[in-house]
């Protein structure tokens, strides 16, 4: 199912893409039918096909499942028992999602093979790029890639995040020349487990070969964004290390030192000069583009939660188009925007038919006037619609090729390595076909309310932390009448926004506020919230201390009248548990009577 070719040959690259979704129905087909030989006997599978690779009674008789239902199999192999629970191909080690579960990661099953496939995807993403950008073959792409901190289960198996997986294995660290992907970050300094030595040495590497960039990016907004404020922050540390041919000596990790050293090798103070002269100017617009003037775009992911980093990433960028190339999950890896230089809100992904075994579950709209990006009971919208709801109305799955143009889904996928019709949680919106491969919008995360980094907050953990917090404040005497949340990024890194209207038993004057009790609610909440958010906070530093802003009494009210003014009906009315309108924003932050913050790292 991986059809190989040379990653310097464009145009066998585009052919095969052509191919593969030309033949998008044949594809799938096959894909299924290989997994399902694969692993027909394996005890997951057994207990409902007994034995037979028979894809019409995959389809009548194995479940659509959500995380919780596959959990017990893969704790059992993370403890010890054989692959041949899900997977006839040995697993090799586990994926910790960005999701969450009960406070820990979710766990996916990975294979060696699938290594392979992911090699085999970033390889095919770079014919698109030069069918619309000339001459990426004649510089280097500055991309900022950091690994994480990774989990030994109790079966030797090494857990990490996706990413991380990858920069470690050999399919990374011993990849073939590509003349159209060459770095200037040096795999030591990518694979330094201090996320803030390997951020400084790759800004320095990447400044020291200014003149050969023509791409900047990183994985998500949110990191490139991180990178510009450490770049902010030690531009002079940096312009001596170039100024002096020394890199500054709280750089300790030997080979990541060394590599960089090896980079630097010689003192250049025109180019420290000339750094600085940018660096130092009053406003740091356009920052990109004065730094690194043979930038083409900046490729960071755009879509989904990371919108909220858009204007500032376009302040910094000095008009560059933000390129958006892939979308992908923990779970496997999905399609590519054959359109990468469009607009932000008008990227598209084409799934690849020989990835997964695709399946659909159709999402309807309560109200079908609505802005299909919010998703109601979470946001408010600043357009003017109504109040609306993703719900399902049926759990009838339907194939790739099947879907219909304009329609809502939540994605399903079966894997080559052991989830079978498993939920991965994302809602899309069909836009259109390329060749008979349908291309989808991604739309918003099933319940998902906050995020800042890979922190995906969901509506139940944030009501959980807060109901935890609250209790610090009813034996006191006050009541948290209603409350609401908002993902601040306007300043790096970003932080969470918990906006309380709280009022005493009896009656509703505004209390006098304990600092320290309500720092101590903060700290609350924030130990409240699960594993990932937690690790962002302590172990990357990507996401700052958490916030609670009181407002005074009516505020919430206000808030539902600006809902009903802009279509919400008044019998259905919910408060929004996060939002996104910069009017509805306003209304809550022109009543703060009080603001704390976390004053400790949650554990």
């Amino acid at each position: 199912m991986l059809p190989r070719y040379d990653p310097n040959d464009n145009e066998a690259g585009m052919k095969l893409l052509e191919d593969l979704t030309t033949n998008a129905h044949q594809v799938q087909q096959q894909v299924l039918e290989k997994i399902l030989t694969q692993n027909v006997h394996t005890e997951y599978l057994r207990s409902f096909l007994n034995g037979h690779s028979n894809k019409k009674l995959f389809k009548e008789k194995v479940p659509v499942v959500n995380y919780e239902d596959i959990k017990p199999y893969i704790e059992r192999i993370a403890n010890g028992e054989p692959s041949e629970i899900i997977s006839a191909q040995p697993i090799t080690e586990l994926l910790t999602s960005s999701g969450t579960s009960g406070g820990q990661p979710k766990m996916m099953p990975s294979t060696a093979e699938d290594l392979d496939r992911k090699t085999f995807f970033y390889n095919i993403l770079m014919p698109v790029m030069n069918k619309y950008v000339d001459g990426l073959d004649q510089g280097k792409a500055m991309y900022l890639l950091f690994i994480k901190p990774e989990i030994i289960a109790p079966s030797g198996l090494m857990a990490s995040p996706v990413l991380t997986s990858y920069y470690k294995s050999n399919n990374f660290r011993n990849r073939p020349f590509n003349r159209f992907n060459v770095y200037t970050s040096p795999d030591e300094a990518i694979l330094c487990p201090d996320n803030k030595q390997s951020m400084y040495c790759q800004l320095l590497c990447g400044l020291v070969q200014r003149d050969e960039v023509l791409r900047v990016g990183a994985v998500f907004a949110s990191a490139f964004l991180r990178a510009i404020k450490c770049l902010e922050d030690y531009w002079r540390e940096l312009c001596s290390n170039i100024r002096t041919g020394h890199v500054s000596d709280w750089i300790t990790n030997p080979s990541c030192r060394n590599a960089v050293s090896l980079i630097l090798s010689k003192p250049n103070s025109d180019l420290a000069d000339l750094i600085e002269q940018e660096c130092g100017r009053k406003s740091w617009e356009g920052i990109i583009k004065r730094v690194w003037p043979r930038t083409k775009y900046i490729e960071v992911i755009v879509t989904g939660s990371m919108a909220q980093y858009i204007p500032t990433l376009e302040f910094y960028s000095g008009g560059l188009p933000l390129v958006s190339t892939m979308y992908a999950s923990s779970e496997c890896y999905l399609g590519i925007n054959f359109k990468p230089l469009s607009k932000p809100s008008d990227v598209s992904y084409t799934l690849l038919p020989n990835m997964a075994y695709f399946e659909f579950l159709h999402v309807e709209k309560n109200h079908e006037q609505v802005s299909e990006e919010i998703q109601c009971n979470t946001t408010v919208s600043d357009k003017n619609c109504t109040q609306k709801e993703y719900k399902k109305e049926r759990m009838e799955l339907v194939d790739l090729v099947d879907v219909k143009l304009g329609h809502y889904y939540e994605l399903v996928v079966t894997t080559f390595t052991g989830l079978y019709r498993y939920r991965v949680g994302d809602v899309l919106m069909v836009t259109g076909f390329h060749n008979k491969a349908p291309q989808f919008r991604f739309v918003h995360r099933r319940n998902v309310v906050l995020s800042i980094d890979t922190d995906k907050t969901n509506e139940d953990d944030l009501l959980n932390a807060v109901t935890q917090a609250k209790c610090l404040l009813e034996p006191l005497g006050f009541l948290l009448t209603e409350y609401t949340s908002y993902a601040d990024t306007s300043s790096i890194p970003g932080h969470y926004v918990l906006f309380w209207e709280l009022k005493m038993k009896g009656n509703n004057d505004l209390p006098e506020l304990d600092e320290a009790i309500m720092e101590q609610c903060c700290s609350i909440v924030e130990d409240s919230l699960d594993y990932v958010y937690r690790r962002c906070r302590k172990k990357d530093n990507s996401i700052g201390p958490l916030e609670i802003r009181v407002v005074k009494h009516g505020t919430f009210d206000a808030l539902m009248d600006l809902c009903v003014s802009q279509g919400s009906s008044v019998n259905q009315y919910k408060t929004p548990r996060c939002i996104k309108s910069e009017e509805a924003f306003n209304i809550l932050d022109a009543r703060v009577v009080g603001r704390f913050f976390s004053k400790n790292v949650p554990f």
